[in-house]
């Protein structure tokens, strides 16, 4: 068996570094919050988003605040497959298949097709996509903060 990698944080994450910059997001969370979407669904938004990027600090961070709001283990551990797994609701589902779409801007030439979009404007109104969105975009940001500093799982990063 190998042994584990020893990872090292480069230096305290960004935001930390620059105390206006957390205020910023802090700010936009409690936006999002405001937003009229289920904590849960946010959530599990957040949580595919970090997987994506590969961000450990994100993904530990975002299963144990999924917990917290009530997301059952089953749902924790499918997240991932959650097109191929019954734990989801359809409006989870929209709102995990916009959340995969905007942070894969790259994958195509139209990364959030009217499919995904109208897909979500079925599930949600006006606020809650713009909480929905802004969920994706603040948890991106912490995810290149957090990848790019290399922040540890299960360490203090904000």
């Amino acid at each position: 068996m190998q042994s584990p990698i020893q990872v090292q944080a480069r230096m305290q994450s960004p935001a930390a570094v620059l105390p206006d910059a957390m205020a910023g997001i802090q700010n936009l969370l409690k936006a999002v919050a405001s937003g009229g979407v289920e904590g849960h669904t946010q959530e599990l938004v957040h949580l595919r988003v970090s997987q994506i990027n590969g961000c450990s600090a994100c993904v530990d961070g975002g299963v144990k605040s999924a917990r917290k709001a009530g997301v059952s283990e089953e749902r924790l551990a499918t997240v991932a497959a959650w097109r191929e797994a019954p734990y989801f609701t359809e409006p989870e589902r929209a709102a995990l298949a916009l959340a995969e779409a905007a942070t894969r801007l790259a994958d195509r030439p139209d990364a959030v097709d009217d499919g995904v979009w109208d897909a979500a404007a079925t599930h949600f109104d006006e606020k809650q996509l713009a909480a929905i969105v802004l969920m994706i975009g603040v948890t991106n940001l912490f995810n290149r903060l957090n990848a790019t500093t290399r922040q540890i799982a299960g360490g203090t990063w904000a």
